[in-house]
């Protein structure tokens, strides 16, 4: 039976190649000619092909739609102009199955016949699911991986501003001072790490490095440009100023984020947003954007999460439920617990016993890491717009931090590396 084609090919060669892919001996049948974008995503979401052959240059073809092909079971093969091979690369870089160059006669159409058929091939050989990526003869190759060096913290907590923030800021700050870091916003309903360090609410940061990914724009020059240092060896990659420009962080375009981060720091630590929610009830339109992707994105990616709660019954009880939750769902298989504003007000005369007696029983924790409640030196900070580090460097919450960034070091340290 033929593989159904969807052909999105603007110019000359799309005729070349109709004809080649219906002569290629009952393998390829076109059947759906589009005009766009629209018309192509359609056709992928309705069933109507296995493989779509696009020109690279189509109109609003970015990581998100090869993406959207992708999650409909179709491949992708690129056609692009030899003439502008960056093209090619930037359709690479969104996750293309296969780029080649655009055919000028009938023999160069039935090499791209060719190269198709091998990516369907390797598509039936592929048992594990993953998108293998072949690459044609001639100019157009793929661009050199960059090295993937950091390691990836995604600071996360469940609901009642249990402090996620100020953990995120002051760990790493904490690991700047031992190698270079970026701290990322990615809480997408009450972001607020440029205030707290004093940037302005209006620096592009995250948004602006998630369009640069979407566009496959995004390297180490322009996401060292949209993080500025804010002291040495920290940089800041601020969040989105409004919660309803949420649609900006889209997983596709996030996940190259994490992947460049890795090789401008050793470090990047991640502010998330409390709610793992999937939107199920949106599950039916593989278009819909996902109000939470930017925290399930970045919990993914996460080399180890570092899991924050708040030091009082309630506190307690969502942080065993959230682990609950992170474990149901799979995420944080690497994790670090700790427990915010301990205080004996809340938790009886002996807060530090209590806290761990209740994380051992109810979620099996041992050894959480806890912070004292030290309201003085954080509403300091916060005055200032400054860190604890640079503002109370002798407080007790300040060094509890610390430890926590020392135990973060020592769970993530390279192979051979000595324990610090």
């Amino acid at each position: 039976m033929a593989v159904g084609v969807l052909c999105a090919v603007q110019g000359v060669a799309e005729s070349i190649l109709v004809q080649a892919m219906e002569g290629s001996g009952g393998r390829l049948s076109v059947t759906r000619r589009c005009a766009d974008l629209t018309e192509l995503l359609a056709a992928a979401e309705a069933g109507l092909g296995t493989l779509a052959v696009v020109s690279v240059d189509l109109d609003e073809l970015d990581r998100e739609s090869v993406e959207l092909l992708h999650r409909a079971g179709v491949r992708v093969v690129g056609v692009a102009d030899p003439a502008r091979p960056w093209l090619a690369e930037r359709l690479t870089s969104f996750g293309a199955d296969l780029v080649v160059d655009a055919p000028g006669d009938e023999v160069g159409a039935s090499g791209v016949v060719r190269d198709a058929l091998r990516v369907l091939d390797a598509a039936v050989d592929d048992r594990t699911r993953e998108l293998p990526v072949l690459q044609a003869a001639g100019p157009a190759a793929a661009p050199v991986p960059l090295p993937e060096r950091g390691s990836v913290v995604a600071v996360w907590g469940p609901t009642g501003a249990p402090g996620r923030t100020t953990v995120a800021v002051n760990v790493a700050t904490e690991l700047a001072a031992g190698a270079p870091t970026l701290l990322v916003d990615a809480d997408t309903y009450g972001g607020c790490v440029a205030q707290v360090v004093g940037m302005l609410d209006e620096a592009p940061g995250l948004a602006a490095a998630a369009r640069a990914a979407g566009q496959g724009t995004l390297d180490l020059t322009t996401l060292a440009r949209l993080s500025p240092s804010i002291a040495p060896g920290l940089r800041v990659l601020s969040g989105i100023s409004r919660a309803d420009r949420w649609p900006e962080l889209p997983s596709s375009s996030l996940e190259p984020v994490w992947s460049v981060a890795r090789s401008l720091a050793r470090w990047t630590v991640v502010d998330c947003g409390f709610c793992l929610e999937q939107d199920e009830v949106l599950s039916y339109d593989t278009r819909a954007p996902r109000r939470n992707a930017a925290t399930l994105s970045a919990l993914e990616a996460a080399d180890l999460v570092v899991v924050v709660g708040t030091g009082d019954p309630v506190g307690i009880q969502r942080l065993v439920r959230g682990l609950g939750e992170l474990t149901d769902l799979g995420l944080g298989t690497s994790r670090l617990v700790v427990v915010n504003r301990v205080r004996a007000s809340v938790a009886g005369p002996r807060p530090a016993e209590a806290v761990a007696q209740a994380l051992a029983r109810y979620a099996g924790v041992t050894d959480a890491c806890l912070v004292a409640e030290d309201r003085p030196a954080l509403d300091a900070a916060l005055l200032e717009a400054r860190t604890l580090r640079e503002a109370v460097p002798g407080s007790p919450a300040r060094r509890a931090l610390a430890v926590v960034a020392a135990r973060v070091e020592h769970a993530l340290a390279p192979v051979g590396a000595p324990a610090g």
